[in-house]
């Protein structure tokens, strides 16, 4: 007699749907419906990570709980408590933003992010640091993107990376609303707190009242009233030249690499100057890195 596989469980599906999803709309769209199935309210955002915890007995979930526990766990989050008190508004659902939402939900606070972009496109290839590199494997990185930072590689585009940070930002009950346009600061007025002008004006996110204010959106979002500081270095020129990917063998076999840049690779641009007498000031990088299904990838800077 032949035994029936065991039926797969619902939450279980929905779950690897969540992790594996490669666009922001997808994310946002299999988290709502694994938060349905599971009973749980992500805008009760004090207890919805220790109740998303209990509903989803997956072994793949539990690995992912396991990092997250054991970051949250640092004595400066004070188990959670040491902003709970504070309502966050991150402007900015970059890498920067989303990392910085998540930095503010293991401190307790509740986080509201503000994309007035409705998709993650931007394909440009980061070369990340070891730190960066360690923090968000600490994080669980691989969990959602098993390629992260595998052996030599040390880039990643941008896109893949706001994918990453989104679903850890979610899973940790920060609420992310994106295709809203921040208009301005609407400031306290009798009972009501500081709360954002934003475009629909009839979105919700226009009657949350925060206390700490974090523009992340780059240097055309800074609202009236606040100052900028800007480092610019060196003049840098980039090029990025996209080939049609026709699936051939020698494509298949092209490897991606980390690139070479002079802030990575001091020694070497030494002994480039050395040997030729060529001083190369800038960064002289290139990735080459299948981007899509239809295209390669190639960046120098």
């Amino acid at each position: 007699m032949v035994k029936e596989a065991d039926p797969v469980d619902p939450s279980h599906a929905l779950f690897d749907r969540f992790v594996q999803a490669q666009t922001c709309k997808e994310t946002q769209q299999n988290f709502i419906e694994l938060c349905r199935h599971l009973e749980v309210e992500p805008r009760d955002y004090k207890h919805f990570y220790s109740k998303l915890k209990d509903r989803l007995n997956y072994w793949k979930a539990k690995d992912l709980w396991q990092k997250i526990d054991k970051r949250g766990a640092h004595p400066d989050y004070e188990q959670g408590q040491a902003c709970h008190q504070n309502k966050c508004l991150v402007l900015g659902a970059g890498p920067c933003g989303l990392r910085t939402a998540i930095e503010l939900a293991l401190l307790g606070a509740q986080v509201v992010v503000l994309e007035k972009r409705s998709s993650f496109t931007r394909n440009n290839v980061l070369h990340l640091w070891l730190y960066t590199i360690r923090d968000l494997l600490n994080l669980g990185a691989k969990k959602f993107y098993g390629r992260f930072c595998s052996g030599s590689i040390h880039h990643i585009s941008i896109r893949q990376l706001q994918l990453i940070l989104l679903k850890l930002a979610l899973i940790l009950g920060v609420e992310v609303h994106t295709g809203v346009t921040f208009e301005g600061l609407q400031e306290p007025s009798g009972s009501t707190g500081w709360r954002a002008q934003v475009s629909p004006a009839s979105h919700t996110a226009a009657a949350f009242e925060f206390d700490v204010f974090i523009s992340a959106g780059g240097g055309r979002c800074v609202p009236d009233g606040f100052k900028i500081k800007e480092l610019r270095g060196k003049l840098a020129i980039g090029i990025t030249a996209n080939f049609v990917n026709r699936h051939t063998k020698q494509e298949a076999q092209v490897q991606e690499i980390s690139g070479v840049a002079r802030i990575y690779n001091q020694q070497f641009f030494q002994a480039l100057q050395s040997e030729i007498g060529t001083d190369s000031q800038g960064d002289t990088s290139g990735v080459f890195q299948p981007i899509s299904n239809s295209h390669l990838h190639l960046q120098t800077h």
